[in-house]
């Protein structure tokens, strides 16, 4: 972690959060509410999506009359795996061996965005890197049959039953290491222990020096998790089968082709409210570790048991509007990127961009400026960038059909999520930037849908 030098007077990035607890946006009821609520249910809903999945055709009224006639809880305990050796092997060999890579591997330095605080974190910039080695490694140790992915899915219920309990650890660990040995003036404590669990305490912890806990449980474990997920679904179904279907190629290729993009532009995501505004606790971490590979996975889950045939032209429609939604969500965020770092001097669809120059006041009363794009991408909406990914998910689900409704669950939240997200966003950038922000969203009115919201 770097100190900012005090003659840096401009940033085209937006700053990390201050060392203050991070303000709520929602009244207090609703925030208690919403916090109490996912820490409790999250967990079995994990469960309960692979258990409908994999074992009850994926129909939720099977799920439904076994919690029934059992009852929740006895019926829950009933089709709740406990972890085994098996599943903390997979999990201890994969966190291991993609720590490994974040370490060893070499990658050009990159700077985050400064905080308040006057922190400047530095990352290497290896996620591609690891990502290829990854795929390479996993797919030629099933083609030399070393090792066979089928082994991961049919210990699926297991594996996320103890990512389920070991990752609740992990948060514990995070909020002890705020309170006793926190990597930077960036981390507080709200005085609450439950806010401070679920939001976290620290906005950039390591373990020493290089190893940054955030880009291990966000992007190393997370995202690359889903995508050797989408790899296993895929030669799962081909050994059951002999065969893959279309709707499962074409499932596996947009998620595949979305993480690599993902990976390609890795230290863009550095940068974004995920990284350099969140801290790091059960609301990030926990998700990153345990969401994003059991939910953000499940089309592909679903699939495994369910090929449909699409037949070319239906399959190849869906793939070319897939890829399409995908190349727009990377373009939105290069534009972005590709401003910020020229500080303005460059071109945005074929002109000079239209912008906003805004003041602000660090946590130290320092005046520093931002630049706000309002133009190109982003001057369709404040949060355009959103409307493609959403879309992104729904060609990669669609696949499936409509038999089911559950396939469709993580379109679903991952709309509320970016909702949630642009609002938060919103408010923040409200409260930096003041009336400079109200000048932002004349000239932008739409928070993201154009036209509609």
């Amino acid at each position: 972690m770097a100190k900012a030098k005090p003659s840096s007077s401009a940033a085209a990035a937006k700053p990390g959060a201050a060392a203050a607890p991070p303000a709520t946006v929602h009244s207090a009821l609703v925030t208690y509410t919403s916090m109490l609520s996912l820490l409790s249910l999250c967990p079995p809903f994990v469960i309960l999506l692979w258990y409908t999945m994999v074992h009850a055709d994926g129909s939720v009224v099977k799920t439904y009359e076994h919690l029934r006639e059992h009852g929740v809880v006895e019926g829950l305990k009933a089709i709740w795996p406990m972890p085994t050796v098996v599943a903390w092997k997979i999990i201890f060999g994969f966190g291991l061996f993609e720590a490994v890579l974040q370490l060893l591997l070499p990658g050009k330095r990159f700077e985050g965005p400064i905080s308040p605080a006057g922190n400047v974190p530095v990352y290497k910039a290896n996620g591609l890197q690891a990502y290829a080695v990854t795929l390479i490694t996993y797919l030629s140790l099933w083609w030399f049959g070393i090792f066979n992915p089928a082994i991961v899915y049919d210990h699926l219920g297991e594996i996320y039953s103890a990512l389920v309990f070991g990752s609740f650890v992990f948060c514990i660990f995070l909020y002890i290491k705020g309170h006793v040995a926190p990597s930077s003036s960036d981390s507080g404590s709200s005085g609450n222990v439950i806010i401070d669990f679920y939001w976290g305490m620290e906005l950039y912890p390591r373990i020493g020096k290089y190893f940054d806990i955030k880009v291990f449980t966000n992007c190393r474990f997370g995202m690359m998790s889903w995508a050797v997920l989408a790899v296993t679904y895929c030669i799962k179904q081909y050994e059951m089968n002999g065969r893959v279907a279309d709707s499962m190629l074409v499932n596996t290729a947009l998620m595949l082709i979305y993480i690599t993009k993902f990976f390609w532009w890795e230290s863009g995501y550095w940068c974004t409210m995920d990284i350099a505004h969140d801290r790091a606790g059960f609301y990030i971490c926990w998700g990153c570790l345990v969401w994003v590979p059991s939910i953000y996975t499940s089309p592909g889950m679903y699939l495994v048991n369910h090929p449909v045939n699409l037949g070319p032209q239906l399959a190849l429609s869906i793939l070319l509007a897939g890829i399409l939604c995908i190349y727009i969500n990377y373009d939105c965020d290069r534009q972005r990127q590709e401003f910020r770092r020229t500080n303005g001097k460059c071109s945005v669809w074929g002109k000079a961009p239209s912008k906003i120059v805004a003041s602000y006041q660090t946590t130290k009363g320092e005046t520093k400026t931002s630049l706000l794009l309002t133009s190109g991408w982003w001057g369709l909406s404040r949060h355009f960038h959103y409307v493609p990914e959403i879309l992104s998910a729904f060609f990669w689900t669609v696949p499936a059909l409509f038999s089911h409704f559950l396939p469709y669950f993580y379109v679903i939240f991952l709309t509320i999520l970016l909702f949630d997200r642009a609002k938060r966003d919103d408010d923040r950038c409200s409260s930096k930037y003041g009336k400079y922000w109200k000048m932002y969203c004349n000239k932008v009115p739409y928070r993201v849908i154009p036209g509609i919201y």
